[in-house]
Parts: structure tokens; sequence; C-alpha cells
């Protein structure tokens, strides 16, 4: 079946206007002049001569939609009991002959749900990020590197999941690889019937991690398969690829594809005589490496850790709920190399030799492969002779650059979510350290084109698990009017969107508006602050799963701040406002504000007054006068970090920057209880609270956490959202 295509129009972005104000926005706009043609070389439309390929298993599968509500437990039961088909690793391998080396060879392909790519035997790229079928990526690379004059070989290791998560769009009966290897303007290898496939059994699962987002691997080195990926390697007893029904829209990716880092480790030690702990030396996301002799059928256990036991093993059952236990079975020869499919966030790595064994492990061989985007720093930190605040700095800018994968994810081990409100605070944070916007022009159409599923946004983008969270969808428009003032986008990007943010305030308004405009009755959670012991008792029951019938604060807060934002973008475009941003305002103001206090409560019904009841309204100028944002100044001043966590620490010290409470923002930023105590219980990588222990699942690799570093740069976020 042809694969069809949408049309891509280059965009150019306003730079005389960067010009015009400081040397800073000089160095910008050289950088994202560069960037946009880049951006635009890889966004030109290839039409693919190849076809999908698949196996027979996929071939003849009905394809199904996984999508489903949150609130949906009818649907997300029938969605979870269709996907049967799970763990499939399936490997394609093509040999072609070359008269000479071309001057110029790239590849185009993409895979569902992903794929690993060699050329004679050397690794190239993998990828694509996750899609749906209606907007699926592909990449384009240089290939020409790799090539060689005479027999040449494309191995491909596929793979198709099968777990309704959110990680991938899987589940769907969907599978498969598509490439066209173009060399000197001509293709000359595409994807068909003529390729080699075969199952790997390799790999078998021994459990599984994270809420259902990975399938945790024994590896077994004795496999036929093994060396699959080796120009040497016989697959003349494989059979042919299947065509696969394609229903894929293919769109270049405007990204670029992930980099890879060899990091050796910094200490290898024996804890006895058959365990070996190796410490890497920080956090990150990859793969172990490693190589070993022993007999057929010895089997080392591998377990892999974040931090380490109080007798100095690795603690392989991670505080985030996950378990990081694989297995590595020996074939019996010389050497015996482990290959690792899926990622892993980690810093130690144990190995347990089997007992009364001859197995032993090649020490030089430990290795860590670590995987992230490209990554180069283009800000500094604005406390340059500050020993804390630059602590801090590192540990966010390390985080941000070994953290940030094919797109934004929440944690690195437990979910691994494409979340819409985690993804909007690293997204900025990413933006404002590598002056590069292409992810969150991205993502912005990520979490538009959700709205077939709803019409209000999921909060997970580019997945099967349709989580739901109220807040989500109105933080992601603070983003406008960063875009707008940052030259992240040319005024058409932003103007043929607003289209899609107004849809979300109208289904928000159509659906959950009382008579005053204000919203109740979501069936979506509000989640508000995370965990709920963050909340400063809350009054308002926003338990997940349930309606939240009650007219509160925090929801209708976010409400108007998502219209303030629509309007301060739509002024500066020429373009018309939405409606009634003045009238809610005061509805708010007569719904939550206490007028004896000069404070906001929690809801219409409670007289109680949290932190978050009033953080939020401040930073979303909501409030009415002075007087109330003097008096949450004071609020911050005695409360400080104890009740704020990742949703309203950003906004707090937004909004004492906007206000001018630099010596107050310091202060918090660099208060013991917050990031410094995360460095102190030996963090490489910002958490997902203060400390290890602030919750009961806390992820000791979650990237909400790197937005320190916006309030350390010298431009003023602050004053990019002020919608007073």
């Amino acid at each position: 079946m042809a694969v069809k295509f949408a049309q891509h129009n280059a965009k150019w972005y306003y730079y005389m206007e960067i010009l015009k104000t400081t040397a800073f926005a000089i160095i910008a706009f050289f950088s994202f002049v560069s960037a946009a043609l880049s951006e635009a070389a890889a966004s030109s439309e290839h039409n693919f001569e190849g076809s999908w390929i698949t196996s027979d298993e996929f071939a003849m599968l009905p394809k199904t939609d996984m999508f489903h509500r949150q609130l949906d437990s009818k649907r997300a039961a029938e969605v979870a009991a269709a996907a049967k088909i799970k763990n499939r690793h399936i490997l394609f391998r093509k040999t072609f002959e070359l008269a000479a080396v071309p001057e110029n060879a790239k590849l185009f392909f993409s895979a569902d749900d992903y794929a690993k790519i060699y050329i004679n035997g050397k690794f190239a790229v993998q990828g694509p990020a996750a899609g749906y079928p209606s907007h699926y990526l592909y990449h384009e690379i240089d290939v020409s590197k790799f090539l060689k004059k005479g027999v040449n070989t494309i191995a491909v290791h596929s793979y198709y999941q099968g777990l309704i998560n959110r990680v991938w769009v899987s589940g769907d009966n969907r599978h498969g690889f598509i490439c066209d290897l173009v060399c000197d303007g001509k293709v000359l290898v595409k994807t068909g019937k003529d390729w080699k496939i075969s199952s790997h059994g390799g790999f078998s699962e021994v459990g599984r991690a994270g809420y259902d987002t990975q399938f945790l691997e024994r590896y077994d080195a004795g496999a036929p398969e093994v060396g699959f990926e080796r120009p040497e390697f016989d697959d003349s007893n494989w059979g042919g690829a299947a065509l696969a029904e394609s229903d894929y829209k293919l769109f270049p990716s405007p990204l670029k594809t992930l980099e890879f880092e060899t990091v050796c480790p910094i200490e290898i030690k024996h804890i006895s005589k058959n365990r070996i702990l190796v410490d890497f030396g920080g956090m990150y996301i990859g793969y172990f490496s490693m190589s070993a002799k022993g007999k057929d059928g010895d089997v080392i256990e591998l377990r892999y850790a974040q931090e380490l036991n109080s007798d100095g093993s690795a603690r392989y059952k991670l505080r985030a709920n996950c378990n990081y236990r694989e297995f590595f079975e020996l074939s019996g020869g010389e050497r015996d190399d482990l290959n690792q499919f899926d990622f892993k966030s980690f810093r130690y790595a144990e190995i347990i030799l089997p007992e009364n064994s001859q197995a032993k492990a090649d020490e030089k061989s430990f290795k860590l492969i670590a995987r992230h985007m490209p990554f180069k720093l283009a800000a500094k930190c604005r406390y340059q002779n500050d020993a804390k605040a630059q602590k801090i700095w590192d540990l966010c800018v390390r985080s941000i650059k070994y953290g940030v994968q094919e797109q934004i994810q929440d944690c690195m081990e437990r979910e691994k979510g494409y979340y819409l409100g985690d993804g909007c605070y690293t997204m900025l944070t990413w933006c404002l350290l590598t002056n590069d916007y292409a992810p969150m022009r991205k993502m912005i159409d990520d979490f538009l084109r959700t709205s077939f599923i709803n019409e209000g946004l999921v909060t997970c983008a580019n997945c099967s698990f349709m989580q739901e969270i109220a807040e989500y969808p109105f933080m992601m428009f603070l983003l406008l009017p960063v875009l707008e003032e940052r030259g992240g986008a040319d005024a058409e990007f932003i103007r043929e969107r607003l289209g899609g943010f107004k849809k979300i305030l109208d289904y928000y308004k159509s659906e959950y508006a009382q008579k005053n405009g204000l919203l109740a009755n979501l069936d979506k959670w509000c989640v508000v602050e995370w965990p709920a012991n963050w909340r400063d008792g809350y009054d308002v029951d926003i338990a997940e799963g349930k309606i939240c019938k009650t007219m509160h604060n925090v929801i209708n807060a976010w409400y108007i701040g998502a219209i303030k934002c629509y309007n301060k973008t739509a002024r500066k475009l020429g373009e018309p406002e939405y409606p009634g941003e003045a009238e809610l305002v005061q509805a708010f103001q007569d719904a939550f504000y206490d007028s004896q206090r000069k404070l906001f409560k929690d809801s219409a019904e409670s007289s109680h007054s949290s932190f978050q009841a009033n953080i939020f309204p401040w930073f979303l100028g909501l409030c009415p006068d002075n007087e109330c944002s003097k008096n949450i100044v004071e609020l911050v001043r005695q409360k400080r970090m104890q009740k704020s966590l990742l949703f309203t620490t950003f906004p707090m010290l937004a909004s004492l920057r906007r206000d001018g409470e630099e010596q107050l923002l310091y202060e918090l930023l660099t208060d013991d209880s917050a990031w410094l105590n995360m460095i102190k219980e030996g963090a490489t990588s910002t958490f997902e609270g203060w400390s290890k222990d602030s919750k009961w699942n806390t992820s000791l690799f979650h990237l909400t956490f790197t937005y320190a570093a916006v309030f350390m740069v010298d431009w003023d976020v602050g004053k990019a959202l002020d919608l007073r």
C-alpha cells in the first residue's frame, strides 16, 4: 500500500526583531538560524519506494486502536484484553553490492514500535520516537561512513512491545519497518519481500519494570541469531519478509537522532568471591555492556541500581517501584558479549557469577552506553561566584543533558511518560539551556494532535494509556508567550496553532463551565500537587479516578490563566482574543477570595486557605490588589519549601522573580531542604522530590525539578509569564 505524506512548508522566523535587542539576542539569533536551516533541511519530504515489512504473524492481523480515557474502565479492560502479542524481537537483513563507495548516501527509515539499525556490523542509528499512525515520524541520516566497495549488509533489530502504557503506541497489532537507501540521489536499496527475516530467540522475558513499561531481559548468548548484525552471518535459513498493510502517514522528524556516549567505570569492587560491583560515577540512561566466558548454560545475574544498599550491594529494587534484575546466559564459546535492547536508568551494575563455576567476567569490558539527545549548553548561570547556586546549576544541566531522550519523559524508570504538565516545565528548561526550540514546537504539535482522542487533550502523548489530568492542557498555554518573546517560533507557526489552543478552551467551557463561567464536575483528575501530602490540606476531594464535582480554586486559576496566556499572545499577533476574561477573573475573585484575610480559599464551599490555593492565583495574575500579593509573599516567607513540590514550586519562583523578590528567590533556590538536599543525598540527577523519602515511589532521575535552572539564567521568565 502506498504511504501518503503530508506536505511540510518550512517557516522562517523574525530574526530582525531579535537583532534589535541585546548581544545575547544576537548570539541566540545565529544559533536559531543554524537550527532552523538544519530543521528545514531535515524536513524535506521523502517519498518512500520501500514498503512496510513485517513478520507473517503480524501481516494478517486486524489493526486496532488502543486509545481510551482514564475513567472509562470498561474500555480500558477491553483494550488490555485485546493486546495479546507482546515482546517480539524481529530481525531483518539485506545484502547488496556497491561498485564504489557513493559520495552521498542517506538512509530514510521508520519502524513500529522501534528499531536499531546496523550497517556492515556497525551500529548506525535507532528510532523513531513514538507516534500515532496518523502522524508517524521517519528519520534521514547520513550513512556514507558505514558503506564500502563490494558486498554490504543492512541488519535491523525491530521491536514490538505490545503493552498498554505511557511509552509506546503499542498493543495495536501494528509492527513493521520501512527504509530507502539513497546513494547519490538514487534509491539503491528498499524494503520489500526480498529482505530476510527471523525472530530473535536470544531475548526472553524475566518480568516487567515500572508500570508495565518495560520487559526485563534474559539474553542467551548461544541463540542462533546472535551476531545477526555481522556481514558474515549466515542467514540462508531465514525466510522472506511479509508486507504490512500500512495505514501510516509518514512525516520527517523535526529532531535529530540520539547521541551515544561510552562511559567507563570509576570503580570496580569485588564485594564477594562471585559478586562484582561497578560504579559509573553518576546516573545515566542507557545500556550495560560486558563480556564473559563460561560453560554452556552458565547464567550471570545482573542487577542495576540508582543507589546502594547498606551492605554495599546494588539496590536493584528501586524506590520508583522498578525491579532491575536481568540475566546473561553464556554459550560456552571463547567470548560472549551481552546485548541489551531496552534502556534503563542506573549508576551501578552488580554482576553475580554462578557459584561453583569457572565463569569469568572480563572487567576491562565493563561499560555503560549512555543515550541522550544532542546537547550543547548555550546559557550561563547568573550566580557565577556562588558555590551553592553553581552546584544546583550543574545538577540541573547534567540532568537535562543525560535525561532528555527522543521526547521529554517525566522519569526514566517508572512511567517514562511524555506527560504534558511535567514536560512543559522540563521543556522550558531545555530551551533556555540550549536555545533549541525545535523540541518545544514538536511538543506543542504532539499534544494538539491528541485531540482526535479527546478534544480536551490527554496528558500523555504518543502512547496507548490515556491518563487525563485536568490542569495539564492549561499548562501548555505557558509556552505561547515564551515562544513569542524568545523567538522560538515565527508568528505564523504560533498563529496556525492558536485554533488548536482555542479548541481546548472551548472544550472545557462547553463540558464543565457553570452559570458563572467557572469549572466544576470535572471527569478528569485534578492533581493540584503531587503527592497528596504536599497539598497543604487542600480542602477538596480530588482523588484520582473520581469525578471532582466541587468548584475549586486551582483548576479555575489554571483555566483563567490559560485564557490570559492565549489573549496575551493573540494581542501581539493581532488576532482575536478569547472572550470573557474579565468576567471570569471577577467570578474567580467572588468565589474564592477572602476579603477579610486577603487570601484565597480552596473552594467556594470551604474556608480553608492552602498554600496551593494562593500560589497559583498569584502566579496567574488573579490577585485583586497589591495587599493580596504582599500577603502571599509573606505566606511564602513563612512556609518556604515546606508545602511546595513538583507543580507549585515553579509558579512560586516565577512569581517571586516577576515581583522583584530576588533575595527571597535566591534563598529558596538555595534552601538546604530543596535542591541542595538532593545533592547532600548523593544526587547526580534531579529527584522527584526534595529527598529520596519525599514520596513512596520517588524516582531518582526525574526531569521536572531541573527547572531550578530556569531561574538561574539572565532571561526573566517571570516577566514573560506576567499575566497581571
